[in-house]
């Protein structure tokens, strides 16, 4: 029984640990987000700053992308800026790839 308990410890730490990955590289991949689109929006470096928290922050209203994206996308129309849903969900995607990149050259 103790083979079995060993096996079971440790899928759970392989599930906790993975999940804070994951978290860990959403929470990047937010922050990304947000310096992007404070870039698009002009705003000052101190500005952008506080603007890539507020995206990660945002996220933890409600589970999924729903909540960064509707933030973002009235943010960026707010501020005049000519982008759709799509433009913004490109580049959660590819702020998403980059935030991974980031995290497993930090393990190194």
């Amino acid at each position: 029984m103790t083979h079995f308990n060993d096996r079971e410890r440790a899928f759970e730490t392989k599930f906790a640990r993975d999940e804070e990955m994951q978290f860990k590289i959403n929470a990047r991949r937010n922050r990304l987000l947000g310096m992007w689109a404070a870039e698009k929006m002009g705003l000052s470096d101190v500005e952008a700053e506080a603007y890539a928290k507020d995206v990660v922050r945002v996220d933890f209203e409600h589970a999924g992308d729903e909540d960064v994206v509707r933030k973002v996308l009235g943010d960026l129309t707010t501020a005049g800026c000519d982008i759709d849903e799509a433009a913004i969900r490109s580049a959660l995607d590819h702020k998403l790839v980059e935030a991974r990149r980031h995290f497993i050259e930090s393990m190194d």
